[in-house]
C-alpha cells in the first residue's frame, strides 16, 4: 500500500546491497514503482529466483517491473507516466539513457559507494580495498550521462578495517547509504541541498571485475597481496597455483583469508612456502611474507589451512606460482 508522503519516488535496484536503501526510501517517500533486473537462474537446480529488491518490494506491496530493455521510448514513457519527483538508483546493474534519467521531475539520484570523484565505476568497494585505501564512504549524486560524473549533494565517510573484506565493507556501506539517503533526500527535493560539481581532474576508476584480476603475483609486497585477497573476497577471489606430482604448477588455489606475517623482511624466492603448520601457510612475497589462513583447491570446499594441510602435502621450500607454467 502506498502512503501519503510529500515525495513521490521510483526505485531502481537489484542486489541485497540495495535493499536497506529501498526500506529507507519508503520512510520518506511514496514509492510508487520499483524497477529491478529479471529473475535469474540460481543454485544447483538453476531455478529462477527473484532479485532481493523484488522480494522486498512485493513484501511492501509496491508495484514491480523487470524490463529486459531500458533504452526504449515505451519504457521512458512508462516512467514519465508515474509523475515522480525523483528516482533513486542503487546497484541496478544497467546504464540508464537520458530519456530515463530525465523522466522524474528532479531526475535520478544515485547512491554510489565511494567518495567521488574517487572510484567511479562498477566495483568501488572491491577496488577501494585492493588499492589500499584507508577510508571510503557513500555519495548521493544527481546522475548524468557520464560514468558517475554527476554533481554530488551529500556524502558520508567511514574507515576501512585493516582486515576487512569487500563483503564486510559492502554491508556497512549499504547501511550507511540508506541512512544518508533517508536523512538527505527530503532536503534535496526541497531545494535545500545544491549539487556540487565533482573535481573531474581527481577522478579514478573502479572497473568491472574480471576473474583474472585475482591472479596473485608473489613479487608484490605482503601488504598489497593481503589487500588483494580481502578486496576480492568473495569474488573473483585471489588465486595462485600449486604444484603436484603430475602438474608442476597446475592446481588453482583460492586464497579466502590471509594475514600479514611480516611486512618488510626480505625472505626467499617470492612464492616460496616458508612454513606450513596449523597456524597457516606462510609464503614469501617480494617484500615481507603472507600467511594463508583459509584456502580452497579447485573443485574442493573452502577450509582452514590446518584442514587443508591434512590432504595436501605442502612443505617449506615448495613453490606457489602466479599462473600455470
Amino acid at each position: 500500500m502506498s502512503r501519503p508522503y510529500p515525495i513521490r519516488a521510483i526505485f531502481f535496484g537489484t542486489p541485497e546491497f540495495a535493499v536497506p536503501t529501498l526500506r529507507a526510501l519508503c520512510q520518506v517517500a511514496d514509492v510508487t514503482l520499483v524497477i529491478t533486473q529479471p529473475d535469474r537462474p540460481k543454485g544447483r537446480g538453476m531455478k529462477l529466483a527473484p532479485p532481493p529488491v523484488k522480494v522486498l518490494a512485493q513484501e511492501l506491496g509496491i508495484a514491480v517491473e523487470q524490463p529486459t530493455k531500458v533504452r526504449t521510448p515505451e519504457f521512458a514513457a512508462r516512467l514519465s507516466a508515474e509523475a515522480a519527483d525523483v528516482a533513486v538508483v542503487v546497484a541496478y546493474g544497467r546504464i540508464l539513457p537520458p530519456a530515463v534519467l530525465n523522466a522524474p521531475r528532479l531526475g535520478c539520484v544515485n547512491v554510489h559507494a565511494s567518495l567521488l570523484p574517487k572510484l567511479r565505476g562498477a566495483a568501488p568497494i572491491q577496488w577501494s580495498i585492493v588499492r589500499g585505501e584507508c577510508e571510503t564512504g557513500v555519495c548521493l549524486m544527481r546522475m548524468d550521462e557520464g560514468l558517475d560524473t554527476g554533481p554530488v549533494f551529500a556524502r558520508s565517510s567511514l574507515p576501512i578495517g585493516a582486515d576487512e573484506t569487500s563483503a564486510e565493507l559492502a554491508e556497512r556501506l549499504s547501511a550507511l547509504g540508506a541512512e544518508l539517503l533517508q536523512a538527505e533526500l527530503p532536503h534535496y527535493v526541497a531545494g535545500e541541498r545544491p549539487a556540487v560539481e565533482q573535481d573531474h581532474a581527481a577522478a579514478t576508476l573502479a572497473p568491472i571485475l574480471r576473474k583474472e584480476d585475482g591472479a596473485v603475483d608473489w613479487s608484490r609486497s605482503a601488504r598489497e597481496l593481503h589487500d588483494l585477497a580481502r578486496g576480492f573476497s568473495p569474488w573473483p577471489s585471489a588465486f595462485t597455483f600449486m604444484g603436484t606430482s603430475g602438474h608442476p604448477a597446475g592446481t588453482r588455489l583460492k586464497l579466502h583469508r590471509t594475514q600479514i606475517a611480516d611486512e618488510n623482511t626480505p625472505h626467499a624466492t617470492p612464492g616460496q612456502i616458508l612454513s606450513a603448520d596449523r597456524t597457516g601457510l606462510v609464503v614469501a612475497c617480494g617484500r615481507g611474507a603472507l600467511r594463508l589462513l583459509e584456502l580452497q583447491a579447485e573443485g574442493a570446499k573452502r577450509m582452514s589451512a590446518a584442514d587443508f594441510l591434512v590432504g595436501h602435502r605442502l612443505e617449506p621450500g615448495a613453490q606457489l606460482h602466479t599462473g600455470a607454467q
